[in-house]
């Protein structure tokens, strides 16, 4: 009796044992399917001008899918946000409108990791609402009559339009050079410039505000667009998460629905 009480004993322990490793097991498997760390704070974007309407709606998707996250953005044109980047500005994520631009930042050491383009941009002719100019072409806009106005050349869509016309030989005079391309359609669309040399995804954002005139010369200058988290930022999860959430399908799918090219 003794001997079969002892080893109904030992049978309950091992049993007991058992159980408790399987819910231990259990514990650490629930832990791991759910230790995907929730993103909190505030993510801080410097973009590029162009990428305005497309990143504030990407913003809103990754706060509605990070309850407790907020986006914020500085908007400008990308040597000046580069330039507030290395003068210390607080920052998380750095998305600029050319590898130029983004090298200033990089050369710094001001960046975390490699930059990746993630997509690609080509310019446009912006006109008046009709083409009232008859605007056809790079070189109409040489006409002396018209007021052209331009990004100015350190911005990378001047830089591009400068490529573009050296790539066709053309020179023209604009009435004022503007430091991001967003002030250069806002002259067009105030008609205080009959048009204006800007990216396609600045066109298609504008709507019914100005015609788009496409060039073939806008070939020889396509902007690759690179992002990247920056060494300082104060919230490296979630700016490690905007960054895929630009990249991922649906990402790629908002821009191009900009006008944007895939990378």
């Amino acid at each position: 009796m003794t001997r079969t009480l002892l080893t109904a004993g030992v049978g309950v322990a091992a049993l007991l044992a058992l159980s408790a490793c399987s819910s231990s097991s259990d514990d650490d498997g629930s832990a791991a399917s759910g230790g995907s760390e929730k993103l909190s704070g505030t993510v801080t974007v410097f973009a590029a001008a162009s990428l305005k309407e497309s990143f504030t709606t990407l913003g809103e998707t990754f706060e509605k899918e990070h309850p407790g996250t907020k986006v914020t953005f500085s908007f400008g044109g990308s040597d000046s946000l580069a330039a507030s980047i290395t003068g210390g500005a607080p920052a998380d994520v750095f998305a600029s409108a050319s590898p130029k631009t983004m090298k200033i930042v990089t050369d710094a050491g001001d960046a975390a990791g490699t930059p990746v383009t993630f997509v690609r941009n080509q310019l446009e002719i912006a006109t008046l609402p009709g083409n009232p100019d008859k605007i056809a072409s790079l070189k109409d806009l040489t006409d002396a009559k018209l007021k052209v106005v331009l990004c100015a050349e350190e911005v990378p869509c001047g830089a591009a339009a400068k490529t573009a016309l050296d790539a066709s030989d053309l020179k023209l005079t604009p009435v004022s050079y503007e430091q991001d391309v967003k002030a250069a359609l806002t002259k067009v669309e105030l008609k205080e410039a009959d048009a204006a040399v800007v990216y396609k995804t600045d066109v298609h954002a504008a709507g019914d505000k100005v015609e788009g005139v496409d060039f073939p010369e806008s070939a020889e200058a396509v902007n690759d667009y690179p992002i990247a988290r920056l060494k300082d930022s104060q919230n490296t999860a979630g700016a490690d998460a905007f960054i895929d959430l630009v990249r991922s399908d649906a990402g790629q799918k908002v821009l191009t629905e900009a006008g944007f090219l895939k990378s």
